[in-house]
């Protein structure tokens, strides 16, 4: 794998890139209600995006991905295309997944959100998820390797029922949107690459309730859904490497690294 270890100019910028898609998620999290279309929420953070920060929207005509943000709603994985026909309602379970580019460096981060009412088991989902990216970001420093990242994922979202996605992974990020190395969610502890100072990468679980199995939709090309209809749920963070740890460029005000 050629992976690019950044420097501290380089993190600089990732800072500021990874800060501001922090920024549109906290800004669009409480607009997410029962009756909002996904299509309109996608045009708030570009808005937002474009107008107040002066930066692009990654995803937009990104291998001719036709928005600016994914909604992926319910069982939807990833990669759900906003649309204006898409209203949310009571009881839905939204990831949010926004990239921004800033002065040609990437920031890629995503969050849950519940509409209205949710039901339990879907809050459970929400935070064991959420917890796996946890448990996966405490761990990275200086010669854990990428085996080390996949086998806790795995390991804390096996052990509540739950099963991961395995077509779809992290990835490294930087003056590239996907760069190596590739964040596998599952693995073997010890195994894979060995992580350095400097390197820079998502980490984005995809768990879902039922069985692990996706569908893309033929006709969009983009959508990745369960296989078997249950719901899935999904984090992600951007974050560097440092010489004894690692600082999370997508931090958002409520979270503490």
């Amino acid at each position: 794998m050629a992976v690019t270890i950044k420097t501290e100019a380089e993190i600089e910028k990732m800072r500021v890139a990874g800060r501001l898609a922090a920024e549109v998620l906290e800004m669009i999290e409480p607009l997410v209600e029962p009756g909002i279309t996904t299509g309109e929420l996608d045009r708030i953070c570009h808005e937002h995006i474009t107008r107040v920060q002066q930066a692009i929207p990654a995803p937009l005509d990104y291998h001719g991905f036709p928005r600016s943000i994914c909604t992926s709603v319910n069982e939807v994985i990833c990669h759900g295309i906003p649309s204006d026909t898409k209203r949310l309602k009571s009881g839905d379970i939204i990831n949010i997944d926004v990239t921004v580019i800033k002065d040609g460096y990437h920031g890629d981060s995503s969050i849950m959100v519940e509409v209205g009412e949710v039901a339990a088991h879907a809050q459970r989902l929400i935070k064991v998820t959420q917890e796996c990216l946890y448990r996966a970001i405490e761990i990275v420093r200086p010669g854990t390797t990428l085996g080390d990242i996949g086998a806790v994922i795995q390991q804390h979202a096996e052990k509540n029922y739950y099963s991961v996605v395995r077509e779809y992974c992290g990835h490294g990020i930087g003056q590239v949107f996907h760069e190596d190395p590739q964040v596998l969610h599952y693995g073997r502890k010890g195994t894979g690459l060995v992580l350095e100072e400097g390197m820079t990468f998502t980490i984005e679980p995809m768990i879902n309730a039922g069985r692990r199995h996706t569908k893309l939709n033929q006709k969009d090309g983009w959508t990745v859904s369960t296989r078997d209809g249950r719901l899935s749920a999904q984090w992600e963070h951007s974050l560097g490497v440092t010489a004894d740890g690692c600082e999370v460029f997508t931090r958002r005000s409520n979270e503490h690294f």
